[in-house]
């Protein structure tokens, strides 16, 4: 039991999937093990969620399924009701961890508790800083590393997502084949993975779900032939598990700075190495040589392919264990919470902090999904 045994926390998750979800759903997943994490250390947790989201906790629902399972569901209508369901019962809890990106922010400046604790799973696109900046003195914000933080903002913490080792199968020798999980996006550098198994020689598995349909039918679809490259579709629990565990190692050549890679420790958590990208985040996840390769481009990330066997894939699960468990990531969060509860709201922003702010929000060093076209004209930093 924790020492905030009895806290009544509220834990906002996505709704595009169930909490955790079935397959892909890295915000979900983590949502969900914040809200089983904090309950087994005695909180009282209610989740905010689809209905037929699983919790150790209370449920919250305005949707009966994930949005992404019903096209029917209006995505604005009921993600916007789902956040108003939370605000509307505000009082009754003593903080609130938010896990659905900045819109609730704007609904939390019309609030003056519970204390909230927003963490940041990534920036969609430069416009929605300004939200996150107009709410700086209301929420305390988190960082999933330390490579994808904004100079304008001050961060309580980085707080590196974590999973349950023990739901992962390790296996000690290496399999045949090489795999991509996650979702078809240029960033995520399918394509790169295409082409590194083909020079390498080695066979492919891919398992995504569709985000960007001209990406796939352009870069990935040509390629597909059910041996050399494999499509496997969106797989789930089990059958995820049984592909990461069985592979020579993971490829993740994303080609914009990655916020953190859930599915980089869901690997390591199996044994399996990684084979990333220089970029953003997979530093602070992937130790050189020893736990994956790191690489600057693809002919680098050919050349490490035979050595990816090398590795001691135990070294792999150690990482996790000890850095990136569920555990290691509830401790952290306590700790963030404990500073919200004590000093309420975060302290005013620094000169520089401000100065930050009136640059361009399109020149920042982390990454973003989307990059539309700069305003035409100055636009303010809204101030609350």
């Amino acid at each position: 039991m924790s020492d905030l045994a009895g806290v009544r926390l509220a834990v906002l998750a996505p709704i595009a999937w169930p909490t955790p979800p079935p397959g892909y759903g890295p915000w979900e997943q983590i949502a969900a093990n914040i809200a089983d994490g904090m309950a087994a250390r005695g909180l009282e947790v209610t989740l905010f969620a689809t209905g037929d989201s699983k919790t150790r906790g209370k449920i919250a629902s305005v949707v009966p399924v994930g949005l992404n399972e019903d096209p029917a569901l209006n995505p604005d209508v009921y993600g916007a009701l789902h956040i108003a369901n939370l605000f509307r019962r505000a009082h009754e809890f003593d903080l609130i961890h938010n896990n659905f990106d900045w819109r609730p922010l704007t609904y939390a400046l019309a609030t003056e508790t519970p204390p909230l604790v927003t963490t940041i799973h990534g920036f969609s696109s430069p416009p929605i800083l300004a939200a996150y900046y107009a709410c700086a003195g209301r929420s305390f914000y988190c960082s999933i590393s330390d490579a994808d933080r904004d100079p304008g903002l001050d961060y309580i913490a980085t707080t590196y997502n974590g999973i349950d080792p023990s739901e992962f199968t390790f296996k000690e020798t290496p399999g045949d084949y090489l795999v991509f999980l996650g979702r078809f996006h240029p960033e995520k550098g399918t394509h790169l993975a295409i082409e590194i198994a083909k020079r390498a020689g080695v066979r492919l598995k891919i398992a995504a779900i569709h985000q960007d349909m001209d990406y796939f039918t352009s870069e990935v679809a040509p390629h597909i032939d059910g041996d050399r490259v494999q499509f496997l579709g969106a797989v789930k629990r089990e059958a995820r598990n049984e592909l990461l565990s069985g592979a020579l190692g993971l490829v993740h050549m994303s080609t914009r700075p990655e916020r953190f890679g859930l599915t980089t420790i869901e690997a390591m958590a199996c044994g399996t190495p990684v084979l990333g990208a220089r970029l953003g985040s997979l530093p602070e996840i992937v130790v050189e040589g020893e736990t994956g390769f790191l690489c600057d481009s693809v002919d680098e990330a050919v050349a490490r392919v035979p050595l990816l066997t090398q590795l001691d894939r135990r070294k792999c699960r150690e990482r996790v264990e000890t850095f990136f468990s569920l555990e290691k990531m509830i401790d952290r969060y306590l700790d963030v919470y404990r500073g919200a509860l004590e000093t309420k709201k975060p302290r005013p922003p620094s000169p520089e902090k401000l100065a930050w702010r009136n640059h361009d929000y399109w020149d920042r060093p982390m990454a973003f999904t989307e990059i539309p076209p700069r305003p035409t004209r100055p636009v303010p930093t809204p101030s609350y």
